[in-house]
């Protein structure tokens, strides 16, 4: 183990990151970026978790939105999370780093069923792990699927890589020129401000299991390796 102030993390990823500038599909040479940085953070000695969204192939909420049945449309968006997962897997061994992808939905034929303690001895052993399809519930996000997965294999930090800000601002800096960063807030500034860092429900579950989170920008590489190294970059958003 280096200088990594942290020995566990899990690292959100939105599906829109994966997509890069065309802003749909899956674009290879942003997933290869990814798995390079978070192969930087393996060879620290970090145990490393993964949650991808699925927002650059389908949004349950946009399909509800479209009059379908809610239910319906949120279990396409696990699958989608399912082939971000696969795509970042195969990234990550074609590096090297052996890489596992545990799913909430049983799909035996492509990847493992989420069973916790599987994943923190893949962990032990310096496995990646994925954490893919969600909850396996409708109506919950990817990012109560990071906050619910870091509670539970005990991680040290939420690394939440975005690929449009680098950080929380009072508004949304691409709309608003006079908004401000946050260096650090907690989780109740975010609820009670309505910050958008993620929603509701993950976010009440950070704080009442004292998870703390950083929001950083995934596009400038090398970023994930600064974030684990302790420099000072994004916002850091605490538990307690």
């Amino acid at each position: 183990m280096t200088n990594a102030k942290f020995k566990r993390v899990v690292l959100k990823l939105s599906g829109e990151a994966l997509a890069g500038e065309q802003g749909f599909g899956i674009n290879p040479a942003i997933i290869k970026s990814i798995a390079t940085q978070v192969k930087e953070i393996v060879e620290l000695g970090v145990e490393v978790a993964v949650v991808v969204g699925g927002g650059n192939i389908w949004r349950g909420k946009t399909g509800s939105e479209m009059g379908m049945d809610r239910a319906t449309a949120d279990y396409m968006g696990m699958l989608a999370t399912v082939m971000n997962s696969l795509s970042l897997q195969d990234s990550l061994e074609q590096l090297g780093i052996e890489t596992r992808v545990q799913t909430s939905i049983e799909m035996r034929q492509v990847a493992e069923p989420y069973i916790r303690r599987r994943a923190i001895r893949h962990l032990e052993k310096k496995r990646v792990v994925i954490f893919a399809a969600g909850t396996g519930n409708p109506y919950f996000s990817t990012d109560t699927t990071a906050a619910l997965r870091a509670a539970e294999i005990e991680a040290d930090v939420i690394l939440m890589a975005k690929n449009n800000v680098d950080g929380v601002y009072t508004a949304d800096p691409l709309k608003d020129k006079n908004a401000k960063k946050y260096s650090e807030l907690s989780y109740l500034d975010v609820i009670k401000n309505n910050l958008q860092v993620m929603d509701s429900t993950a976010s009440t579950l950070c704080m009442d299991n004292d998870i703390p989170l950083i929001v950083f920008s995934i596009m400038e590489e090398g970023n994930i390796k600064k974030v684990v190294l302790g420099e000072t970059i994004g916002t850091f958003v605490r538990g307690k």
